[in-house]
């Protein structure tokens, strides 16, 4: 157990701040890692498990734990590295590193084995399954650090126009002059130094094809500026600051994952099959090209913009449409109004459900089930949200039948998962 090397810290406000020495014991969702003073649970960042660390106390505003900031290193795990980016290593007072690198200080194999373990732990927890997942480089990481992956990157300004990203877990804004996890590109036109008093943030994106953006952000409407991605040979026209996944090999392996995840004898081209947070229509697109001409699938999103988009980039497809709408609203609407022989589409259909980083939720996984497609692959990229909507699920007789996770976020704590789940 853990030292106060000062006057004992109690258990209100006038604690924080005060520096204790920890054992560090395991992971924990959100970053951060597991250690205890007499008895209570501390979330210290910037460590590894098997790590002996002096702490700084940032929190202790929960009743059931405190938070705490790595300011030394007192017996190294074997897996510390060097941090990756200098603006976020440990060296640094805690409120002047960068956010955004979080495992930055991690060898990049047991990066991804702390990844497996949070899944693996809210899997067992939350749900009651057992699962030996493990966590899939993306191709080119292992070989490239795990850095000049990032096609995106919003930076933000504070009062007096500097520029750079919010300190971990503040607001507080960090002048940088480099991003070591973006692409060469983002890098190249990332206005590092200067200045913007009128913005909000500004955002740096890289597409695969075409020049990088510098999108300012203001608050005045955008004019809007169409970018192209490129996957498996297939273009997808979307706003420049719309969603796409970050990861330079992201969406081509998420393409993949779902093409495979499929189960092929469950699929029915003609049924009533449903694209859930559709985005710009990606995943639907997987489905068309697995499955061919025939197929009929809906992808319906809340973001109007992203709807125009998806309608586009689906065009091919005679069968295929984009709906804007609540997920929520549309599947309620769907179990309210669906004919006799719309229910038997329905049935039959197969579902990719993406949700955002919050999950799906009980609101969406009732009216989901409540029509009782055949199956539905959930792409995940957060993994107690997951397990928990895993669990919502198995209460309404769908089990998970298989699991594949992807570093898609080298040097953060973030995973994505893709999962079957069937009647």
């Amino acid at each position: 157990m853990g030292q106060s090397r000062h006057a004992s810290a109690g258990a209100d406000a006038s604690a924080v701040g005060t520096e204790l020495e920890l054992e560090v014991t395991n992971v924990a969702h959100g970053g951060v890692f597991v250690a205890r003073h007499e008895g209570r649970v501390v979330f210290v960042s910037d460590t590894v498990p098997g790590e002996r660390v002096r702490a700084r106390i940032a929190d202790t505003g929960h009743s059931r734990f405190w938070r705490a900031e790595t300011v030394e290193v007192l017996e190294a795990s074997p897996h510390r590295r060097a941090h990756v980016w200098s603006a976020a290593a440990v060296d640094r007072a805690p409120e002047d590193r960068a956010g955004g690198a979080e495992f930055g200080h991690i060898e990049l194999g047991h990066q991804r084995e702390l990844k497996r373990r949070v899944l693996a732990d809210s899997l067992s927890r939350m749900a009651h399954i057992e699962s030996d997942v493990t966590v899939e480089a993306l191709p080119g990481d292992d070989e490239a650090g795990g850095l000049g992956w990032r096609t995106r990157v919003r930076l933000h300004v504070d009062e007096d126009g500097s520029l750079g990203p919010f300190a971990a877990r503040s607001h507080r804004v960090i002048p940088v002059n480099e991003l070591p996890l973006a692409t060469r590109a983002v890098n190249e036109n990332a206005p590092f130094g200067q200045r913007f008093p009128s913005a909000e943030a500004v955002d740096v994106v890289a597409p695969s094809t075409g020049p990088a953006r510098v999108l300012l952000l203001d608050g005045t409407a955008q004019r809007r500026d169409t970018v192209t991605e490129v996957v498996r040979g297939r273009r997808f026209a979307l706003e420049a600051g719309g969603f796409w996944q970050v990861h330079r090999a992201a969406a081509e392996t998420l393409y993949d994952a779902v093409q495979s995840t499929v189960d092929e004898a469950a699929f029915d081209p003609r049924a009533a099959n449903l694209d859930l947070y559709g985005g710009v229509g990606l995943l639907a697109a997987a489905l068309g090209d697995r499955f061919g001409g025939t197929v009929r699938v809906t992808s319906v999103e809340s973001n109007e913009v992203a709807t125009e988009y998806a309608g586009e980039n689906l065009s091919e497809w005679v069968g295929a449409q984009a709906v804007t709408a609540r997920v929520e609203r549309y599947l309620q609407q769907l179990s309210r109004d669906a004919s006799a022989a719309e229910r038997r589409r329905l049935e039959a259909a197969t579902v990719l459900l993406d949700p955002p980083r919050s999950g799906a939720k009980r609101p969406v996984v009732d009216a989901l089930a409540a029509l009782r497609p055949a199956q539905v692959v959930y792409v995940a990229c957060d993994p107690v949200a997951f397990s928990r909507d895993v669990a919502l699920f198995a209460e309404r007789g769908y089990s998970l039948q298989s699991l594949r996770a992807f570093d898609l976020f080298p040097h953060t704590h973030h995973v994505e998962a893709v999962g079957l789940l069937t009647r």
